[in-house]
């Protein structure tokens, strides 16, 4: 049984329903990984193409740059919930690793 803390008896055993609701909670929160792992790329894929914005309103964006933005705007299609550890790495600076944030 996992231990809880209440203000009346100080730590204890948690009963069967708190268990059961414990787990239930527990493992909804472990089903919505890739959820919340995707919330997180398309939040940075969205500051990136915010960040180069400006290329294309300046009317002469490079092909090089066409492609940074196209491949950050397919991110959700050309990544599966298996390649998103790797799309959030970070680096001891905590800088994105992935090539796909790098812009050219």
């Amino acid at each position: 049984m996992t231990k809880i803390v209440d203000n009346i008896n100080g730590e204890r055993d948690m009963t069967a329903e708190e268990q059961a609701v414990y787990d239930a909670r527990q493992t909804d929160w472990n089903n919505k990984s890739a959820e919340r792992k995707l919330t997180k790329i398309r939040e940075i894929r969205l500051q990136k193409l915010i960040e180069t914005d400006f290329w294309v309103l300046r009317g002469d964006i490079t092909d090089e740059q066409k492609l940074y933005r196209k491949n950050l705007r397919d991110i959700p299609s050309n990544y599966d919930s298996s390649k998103y550890d790797e799309l959030l790495a970070i680096d001891s600076n905590g800088k994105l690793t992935h090539t796909i944030w790098e812009k050219p």
